[in-house]
């Protein structure tokens, strides 16, 4: 938890335009490898939110629309504000089939705040980019009365732990702020950091949560292509992070067939305005 927190001093660190702009260079790797949300949890966030069917959501930081598709399938009227140009233009292609969905190229800062217009506010692996100071009020503001805040999260997908120990003498020579595994305890201690969060920003209460073991299985070629995706990859620097990837594709190589399966928590939090 305390490497991700120093993340996030770190991105809060940058201006608005690198922010926005911080997953411009990976927005189709994101789009094509992130796993996306399971409909059983994405359904009980819904009925846990008590959304009505003519519900309008507001979704922070859309991404190309990896939650989105699912709201949308089940005819909720959405907003998404995406800050990335790229991502926002994959967003709106993947979703042209939902007329009800209005796909925004902004960031929540930027974003004219419309008070107690929605009846929840949507963030998938999102919410923590936005300074605190900024989202939970911003969010609480744009909620009608009784109005949720929705929350998913996909831990990193892990590799088996064997050959996660292969790839650990890479990791303690070439990037070892990264040599870290997270099991399934860990992710779970992240999560319930994400919702502590939430009761302590003052702006929400009757937090509830539910989480799920989940697998998906990569490509070597398209597992490297996903760890590119995440935040403490994008800040090495490429020199170091492409050499990197180099011997891990070595190992990676040396241990499995054509694929490796992985395994992560999903999750998510509901919580009402206050």
């Amino acid at each position: 938890m305390k490497d991700l927190e120093q993340q996030m001093k770190k991105f809060y660190g940058q201006d608005l335009e690198q922010r926005k702009n911080w997953y411009s260079g990976v927005a189709d790797a994101y789009n094509k490898t992130r796993p996306r949300y399971p409909q059983e949890l994405i359904c009980r966030a819904v009925e846990l939110a008590k959304l009505p069917t003519d519900a309008i959501i507001l979704e922070l930081g859309c991404g190309p629309g990896n939650a989105t598709i699912a709201f949308a399938q089940s005819g909720f009227s959405m907003v998404c504000l995406e800050p990335s140009e790229e991502a926002c233009k994959l967003a709106q292609q993947n979703c042209k089939q939902y007329p009800s969905v209005e796909i925004k190229n902004t960031s929540f800062e930027e974003w004219e705040l419309k008070a107690k217009r929605f009846h929840a506010v949507l963030a998938a692996n999102a919410f923590h980019w936005i300074p605190p100071e900024i989202g939970y009020p911003k969010a609480a503001t744009a909620l009608q009365d009784n109005g949720s805040l929705i929350l998913l999260w996909n831990m990193t997908p892990q590799p088996p732990y064997e050959v996660y120990q292969e790839l650990h003498e890479v990791y303690q020579t070439q990037a070892p702020s990264l040599a870290r595994y997270e099991d399934q305890e860990t992710q779970q201690q992240i999560v319930k950091g994400f919702g502590q969060k939430v009761i302590d920003s003052g702006h929400f209460k009757g937090l509830m949560s539910e989480q799920l073991a989940c697998k998906v299985t990569y490509s070597i070629d398209d597992y490297l292509t996903l760890l590119s995706t995440f935040s403490t990859y994008r800040m090495l620097d490429p020199h170091n992070r492409d050499a990197l990837f180099e011997s891990l594709r070595e190992v990676l190589d040396r241990n499995c067939t054509n694929s490796i399966q992985t395994s992560y928590l999903s999750a998510f939090h509901v919580a009402q305005k206050i």
